[in-house]
């Protein structure tokens, strides 16, 4: 039996998630669960949490946001996190790598300090309170991976984007980087020859990155916030049980996992869509050419686009017969056409779901991205960060979209994208059948969190799931000793061979023939 845990969830929109619950067989106990999102909008593990209230879970939030009650739910509003969310975005705009990466360590760093310091989440960190397992979002924050160690608890990851190397270093899994691409890059499994040079590359630039900068910095960070900690950051680091991969394997490419990395891409979708607020339904339904659906997530709002941007996308839309939906963060729209509805928020699964929505031009994010797939929506991607270069990429390669360069979008590159994707069936066909593959599991992926989530509490952290490369260091792991031993056996077996030989050779004067006649003469 499962019930009466608790259950924390912060996180960075949500900025810092805990879980508590207890799960023991017959016996009541405290569970914690923890999650750092890279996101606002990361919320991936809504549903899980929702799943684990809906249980008998009780759980506490800490988010950047005004909450609704919930029934097992305890909200805890860090919305201080706001406040700096549009400055950080915009660090990310530099061109090259290492300036991206300083960056995304100032990012970092100052939603670790906005959650930290928190009041109510240093209430929590002072409450005495005991968790048995932790969930911690694997996004370069890791000082938060040592609330597991604080609450002396079972530590769990997740990454909302999948894997990459650091998250199967953490794990103990190989990841070859001749068809495993950064996940920051435009680069797919499919690399030719310049693409893998540029990508080892920039694995080399990442890899010092981290080591010399990233590492020692996170290291002070997390000393400053857990000074009486009992474990080093590199320990903690080392301490995952179970990794849950916001992925699939029919949304991106086949390759090695380790029996506790787990995926649960499109946990956030809901296999039943719900109703459509009455306007927008109205909207969708009036439109006798279908309705295509803008939207760029959360972190990029559209209303902050470069007035030349706007102009080319109401351009195009005015010219078009289809309506469309617009997520955009003003009330108002100057020269806003007829066909356009803006909003600020719009149910969006619920909205793709919809059989006369189209098309979905987006940003590319990997949740948006997993979406689109799922209804069987072709996409039109304007990346601009992080995977988003990535996932766009991807769907132009498996053929279910087609992307543009948000930065320099022409009016004409535009309407031929949309014409394309909405006149040429093999875009929608590719999306149905990528759906199909995805949709074809024997659960949902909510409900293999749950059980997963709950399996490393009934086994007491699983640690038969732990592979032992963790424990080899890097000559180890890489049998470079072993392959040392096995060239150096026969290279010295046949040094000895020749330096015998040369000896035995040189040791042995040929006698001359006519040395006697030679003395007597």
């Amino acid at each position: 039996s499962f019930r009466d845990h608790e259950i924390i969830n912060c996180d960075r929109d949500r900025v810092l998630r805990f879980e508590r619950q207890a799960a023991r067989v017959g016996k009541c106990e405290d569970f914690g669960y923890a999650a750092v999102s890279g996101s606002i909008s990361v919320h991936i593990c809504g549903e899980l949490l929702e799943s684990l209230a809906a249980k008998g879970h009780q759980v506490t939030v800490i988010n950047a946001f005004k909450n609704k009650e919930t029934p097992n739910m305890r909200f805890i509003e860090a919305l201080k996190a706001h406040e700096f969310a549009d400055e950080m975005m915009s660090l990310l705009n530099v061109p090259l790598l290492w300036q991206q990466l300083n960056a995304m360590d100032y990012i970092l760093n100052k939603f670790i300090d906005v959650t930290m310091e928190d009041e109510g989440v240093q209430r929590l960190l002072n409450s005495g309170e005991t968790f048995d397992l932790v969930l911690a979002e694997m996004l370069h924050m890791e000082p938060m991976y040592a609330f597991a160690q604080h609450f002396n608890a079972t530590l769990v990851g997740f990454s909302s984007f999948g894997t990459d190397r650091t998250i199967d270093e953490a794990a103990g899994n190989i990841s070859p980087i001749s068809y495993n691409p950064l996940v920051t890059s435009p680069r797919t499994d499919r690399m030719t020859f310049l693409e893998r040079l540029e990508n080892h590359y920039e694995v080399i630039v990442e890899d010092i990155h981290r080591h010399f900068v990233h590492l020692p910095h996170m290291r002070n960070v997390y000393k400053k916030y857990f000074p009486n900690a009992k474990k080093t950051l590199e320990e903690v680091m080392d301490s995952f049980s179970l990794i849950l991969l916001g992925q699939h394997f029919s949304l991106s490419y086949p390759r090695p996992y380790l029996p506790n990395m787990i995926e649960v891409g499109g946990m956030h979708i809901s296999h039943k869509p719900k109703p459509l607020p009455e306007d927008i339904k109205q909207f969708i339904e009036g439109s006798p050419h279908g309705v295509i659906y803008f939207s760029m997530g959360s972190n990029v709002k559209s209303k902050d686009l470069p007035q030349e941007t706007r102009d080319t996308l109401l351009k195009t839309f005015a010219k078009l017969k289809q309506r469309v939906l617009w997520k955009f963060e003003d009330d108002d729209m100057p020269g806003k056409p007829a066909n356009v509805l803006i909003k600020k928020w719009y149910p969006q699964p619920d909205i793709l779901a919809h059989p006369n929505v189209k098309l979905f031009i987006s940003h590319g994010g990997l949740l948006s991205s997993t979406e689109s797939v799922y209804f069987g929506k072709p996409i039109l991607g304007l990346p601009c960060f992080y995977d988003q270069h990535m996932n766009v990429q991807r769907a132009q390669r498996v053929g279910f979209g087609l992307g543009l360069d948000l930065n320099n979008l022409k009016q004409e590159d535009l309407e031929k994208a949309i014409q394309t994707l909405l006149t040429d069936p093999s875009y929608a066909k590719a999306s149905l059948a990528i759906s199909e593959r995805y949709r074809d599991q024997p659960q949902s992926a909510v409900d293999r969190a749950v059980w997963w989530t709950e399996y490393v509490i009934r086994h007491n952290g699983a640690p038969h799931l732990r592979a032992t490369s963790r424990d080899l260091n890097f000559i180890q792991l890489n049998s470079l000793d072993t392959l040392a031993v096995i060239l150096a056996v026969p290279l010295l077996l046949a040094l000895l061979i020749v330096t015998l030989s040369c000896k035995l050779l040189g040791g042995k004067k040929q006698k001359c023939l006519h040395a006697d006649k030679l003395k007597k003469h």
